[in-house]
């Protein structure tokens, strides 16, 4: 992945932020961020615990990532969903994995994203990570791998929601000690340049801060 992260042209397009918009995390909270991994590629061919499906509010099968977990895992699992009577934005439901090659799927409805609504579907958005997490933590699941929840087909930026992720994630892992790993998996070369140079930077940021404060 060193060419991905390598290329200035698109750190330029999607990593423009101010300092000023990077969450100020704990000690606590940088030492969780150990625990999680940005990987490229497809999250139905990912093996490890969960994976969580950006879902639609039926459950039924979708577009985007949710149309790809679906198809991958076969038609038993459109068959389980219709039974568990669909699922409220920003909370999670469980179910088997059937031909996948994890162990369960954490369904989760993203918020479709609004300028005049932010404040709400950011803590939706919250909750999507958070619940999800919970549910992992409950079911002993170890590694759960998140996909980009609402940045396609729902609009909400990636810009915007990486500091809601982070913030949720880091202190989320702190709560729930049946997680050791979580996977943030992009299905692009610029998504994956963003979160990897905006978690690069947060993690530098907080790193100096803290420092200084040891010093004083």
């Amino acid at each position: 992945m060193a060419k991905l992260t390598s290329c200035n042209t698109i750190k330029k397009c999607v990593f423009n932020y101010d300092k000023s918009e990077f969450p100020e995390l704990t000690e606590e909270q940088l030492e969780n961020l150990r625990k999680v991994e940005i990987v490229f590629g497809d999250i139905t061919k990912i093996h490890c615990d969960a994976i969580v499906n950006s879902a639609s509010k039926t459950l039924r099968c979708g577009g985007g990532v949710d149309l790809a977990i679906h198809k991958a895992a076969g038609p038993k699992l459109t068959d389980e969903c219709a039974k568990l009577g669909g699922c409220k934005t920003g909370e999670a439901k469980i179910t088997k994995a059937y031909k996948l090659p994890c162990k369960k799927i954490i369904h989760t409805v993203g918020p479709v994203y609004s300028r005049e609504d932010r404040e709400e579907i950011s803590d939706q958005l919250a909750s999507c990570y958070y619940n999800s997490m919970k549910l992992a933590d409950e079911n002993k699941l170890g590694v759960i791998t998140f996909p980009a929840i609402s940045n396609g087909i729902f609009g909400f930026p990636t810009r915007l929601s990486l500091p809601i992720v982070i913030t949720t994630v880091s202190n989320a892992l702190s709560e729930f000690k049946n997680i050791k790993q979580v996977n943030l998996i992009c299905h692009s070369p610029i998504q994956y340049t963003a979160y990897t140079s905006y978690f690069e930077e947060v993690k530098k940021l907080a790193l100096t801060k803290l420092r200084k404060q040891k010093k004083q």
